[in-house]
């Protein structure tokens, strides 16, 4: 591995080979997320207890402080909407100079592995690690299920994982499942981060998730909505890092997060 590939990637993972990444890029499909509609002040209190966030190129130019950034992990696909036909039907957005102009330690794109453009999206990502490759750029390859959240199912999470890493991806994000997780991280051969998926009802279920997930092999997450959408959004990612990087249990991240709540700001 290169020098720049390997300076990259430890901007993302840190010494201790866990990353807490933070996504905040849900508006390029989704619109003007609740508790997202102004990025820039939903994300400034919240960085820095996150080792990078993920973005498009419109948000990071208009809403993040350039002087106070965390390492950037660029959305580089697109070209849905919710209120599209097919969520799947995805294209590069963004160019690796783009990326590079902007500063990125890392771009990332979707795969929709089953679906109608399961190809298409598989093309996509090869294309961009060939391209990210001559440059030193990581990619991270994102698991998506569009509206299919059924999907999130050890085999086919496992599937999708696999494929991603054969293709070139440096980092790949997936869902966490219950049963299997283990098996999933296992088959697939770089670094796993989980997705949050939608927000769930409490606070302590977000942490047993993040923290089963670790213990079976992921090296973190990348977990946006359970985080800002929540009314106490600076403990929640307290919390998680205390999972992520100093190994507490989801008690014990409750009990992060219980002070801060009663300390802190919200």
């Amino acid at each position: 591995m290169e020098w720049g590939m390997k300076n990259r990637l430890s901007q993302l993972i840190q010494r201790d080979g866990r990353a807490l990444f933070l996504p905040i890029d849900h508006g390029y499909f989704q619109g003007p997320t609740y508790r997202l509609e102004e990025p820039g002040k939903t994300v400034e209190p919240l960085l820095p207890y996150a080792d990078a966030i993920m973005l498009t190129r419109g948000v990071l130019r208009a809403c993040i402080d350039p002087t106070k950034s965390k390492p950037i992990i660029l959305r580089v696909s697109g070209g849905t909407s919710m209120v599209g036909e097919d969520l799947s039907h995805e294209g590069i957005t963004t160019s690796v100079k783009e990326a590079i102009r902007l500063n990125a330690s890392a771009v990332s794109a979707s795969i929709f592995v089953g679906s109608r453009y399961e190809h298409e999206t598989l093309i996509n990502l090869a294309n961009l690690v060939n391209e990210c490759e001559e440059y030193g750029i990581p990619v991270m390859a994102v698991t998506a299920v569009g509206r299919e959240m059924e999907k999130r199912e050890a085999r086919y999470l496992a599937l999708c994982c696999r494929i991603a890493a054969e293709l070139g991806a440096r980092v790949v994000k997936t869902y966490y499942c219950k049963d299997g997780f283990d098996k999933v991280v296992r088959g697939c051969p770089v670094p796993v981060v989980i997705a949050g998926g939608p927000k769930v009802d409490s606070e302590l279920e977000v942490f047993e998730f993040v923290y089963d997930g670790i213990q079976k092999g992921a090296i973190g997450v990348n977990l946006g909505r359970n985080i800002w959408q929540h009314d106490y959004p600076v403990a929640m990612i307290k919390a998680l890092r205390a999972i992520i990087h100093e190994n507490a249990t989801p008690r014990e991240a409750l009990d992060v997060f219980s002070q801060a709540k009663n300390t802190g700001k919200r």
